[in-house]
C-alpha cells in the first residue's frame, strides 16, 4: 500500500463534521452554513442548453486532449484575459482540458515528482488548498509549508524559504486569489519565483481558479502566463497554470477546467493522463465551450459577490479584524482568541457554520496561521449572507470581550 495515505489528516470538512456531532444548537434559527467553497449562484442557461445539445456525445470515448474546439476557445479566452500575444498560446502544444483543478493539481505531483529521487519536496502556501499537500504525500514527497503572513497581505515571502530546500524542491504550488485569503501575486513575487526555479529547476503551478472574482473590474488579478508574456517568457519555460469553470461560471458539478504552459510539461503530463483516464466527457466538453465564449455571466457574477463583500464586510469589522480581500469569495477575519472555539460558539449560539482557519494550514516554527482565523464563503444569497453576519455579530463581541 502507498505508505503516503497513512500520512494524509483529515479533510477540513471531516474535522467540521466533528464540530456539528458536538455542539448542541442552543437555538431554533435555521442553519446558514457559509463554510464550503461551493459556489450558489445559478449557472448559466447557454452551459445547460450546450450541455443538453450535445448528450448524444455520450456515445463516444472522449479523447484525453479534448475536443479541438474547446482547446481553441480556452486558448481565446486566455488570450483576452491575459493579454497574450496571437499566437503565444497554441492549441495544440500548450493546453490540455481537465476534469476540474482538484484532479489536476493532484494528478500533475504525480507525474513531475520522482518518488525516491533527490527532489523530495513540494512547496506550497500556508494556509492551503489541502490538495497539494495530499498531491505531495502520495506522489512520495514531503509537503515543505511557506507561511502567507497578515504582515505581508498573506502573500508568502520566496526569499525566506532555504536554498538547501529549493535544491530539493521538484514542485512549487502558488494560489492566486488565494484560498482562503484572496490574496493575489505580483510582477514581483512571479519575478522572483521564477528566478528561483530557473536558478533550481523546479516546476511552478500556479492554481488560479478564483481568478475571475475580483473586485475592482480595473485590475483583474494577474495571471502567471500573463506575467510570462509581459516578460518576454514566450515559452512559458518552467510554468504551469490551472484554471476551472467551478467559480467562473458556477459549474462545480460540471468538473471542466484546463492546464496550460510549458508544452514541455504539457506533453509528458497529456502522456501521464491517457494512463490515467482523465478525459473529459464530449458533452461536458461542449457546455465549456459555451462557458469560455461568454463573458457577460462572469460580470454579473462579479457584481453578486461585490455586493455580498460590500454588505457583509462592515458588519464583521465592527467586532473582529477583516478586510475586504482583492479577489476569491472568502472573507479570512482574525477573531478573539480560539478560532476553532470561535466556530463552536458560532454553530451553537448563532446557527452560522463557518470553518476555523486551523484547518486549512499547518503548525511552522511562527505557529498555525490560520489559527485565530475563521473562513467564511460568501457564497449564499445576499440577504442570508447579510443575515448571517448580524448573527455572528453578539458572539464575536463577546470574545473581544473575553
Amino acid at each position: 500500500m502507498n505508505p503516503g495515505l497513512s500520512e494524509l489528516q483529515p479533510y477540513p470538512f471531516e474535522r467540521l463534521a466533528e464540530i456539528r456531532a458536538r455542539v448542541q444548537p442552543l437555538t431554533d434559527l435555521p442553519l446558514i452554513n457559509l463554510s464550503i467553497g461551493e459556489p450558489q449562484h445559478p449557472t448559466p442557461p447557454r452551459v445547460h442548453e450546450a450541455l443538453v445539445r450535445a448528450l448524444d456525445g455520450t456515445a463516444r470515448y472522449p479523447a484525453t486532449r479534448g475536443l479541438p474546439e474547446l482547446r481553441q476557445a480556452i486558448v481565446d479566452w486566455a488570450g483576452r484575459r491575459f493579454h497574450l500575444p496571437a499566437g503565444m498560446l497554441d492549441a495544440e502544444r500548450h493546453v490540455l482540458p481537465v476534469n476540474g483543478t482538484r484532479e489536476a493539481l493532484f494528478a500533475i505531483a504525480q507525474c513531475l515528482v520522482a518518488a525516491g529521487g533527490a527532489r523530495d519536496l513540494v512547496v506550497m502556501p500556508n494556509p492551503f488548498y489541502q490538495i497539494y499537500e495530499g498531491a505531495a504525500l502520495l506522489a512520495g514527497a514531503r509537503p515543505w509549508f511557506l507561511d502567507c503572513p497578515a504582515e505581508r497581505d498573506f502573500r508568502p515571502d520566496f526569499d525566506a524559504v532555504p536554498a538547501d530546500v529549493w535544491r530539493r524542491t521538484a514542485l512549487v504550488y502558488v494560489c492566486s486569489p488565494g484560498n482562503p485569503s484572496g490574496a493575489v501575486l505580483g510582477d514581483a513575487d512571479y519575478a522572483r519565483l521564477v528566478a528561483l526555479a530557473d536558478e533550481f529547476g523546479f516546476t511552478i503551478v500556479a492554481d488560479e481558479c478564483y481568478s475571475e472574482l475580483y473586485h475592482d473590474e480595473q485590475r483583474p488579478p494577474l495571471g502567471l502566463l500573463e506575467w510570462c508574456a509581459a516578460h518576454g517568457r514566450a515559452d512559458f519555460s518552467r510554468c504551469l497554470v490551472m484554471h476551472s469553470l467551478s467559480k467562473r461560471s458556477n459549474c462545480p458539478g460540471l468538473r471542466s477546467g484546463f492546464v496550460a504552459g510549458d508544452a514541455a510539461l504539457i506533453d509528458p503530463f497529456y502522456r501521464y493522463r491517457t494512463y490515467q483516464g482523465g478525459a473529459m466527457p464530449v458533452h461536458v466538453q461542449h457546455a465549456s465551450i459555451a462557458a469560455w465564449t461568454d463573458e457577460d455571466h462572469v460580470i454579473a457574477n462579479r457584481a453578486f459577490y461585490r455586493r455580498k463583500f460590500d454588505a457583509v464586510t462592515p458588519l464583521l469589522a465592527e467586532v473582529c479584524t477583516v478586510t475586504m480581500p482583492a479577489a476569491g469569495f472568502y472573507l479570512w477575519p482574525e477573531v478573539a482568541g480560539d478560532g476553532i472555539r470561535a466556530c463552536e460558539r458560532l454553530l451553537g449560539e448563532a446557527a452560522v457554520l463557518v470553518l476555523p482557519g486551523a484547518f486549512l494550514a499547518r503548525d511552522t516554527a511562527r505557529g498555525n496561521p490560520g489559527a485565530r482565523r475563521l473562513r467564511i464563503a460568501l457564497v449564499a444569497d445576499e440577504t442570508e449572507c447579510v443575515t448571517a453576519a448580524k448573527r455572528m455579530q453578539p458572539v464575536l463581541r463577546q470574545l473581544q470581550g473575553s
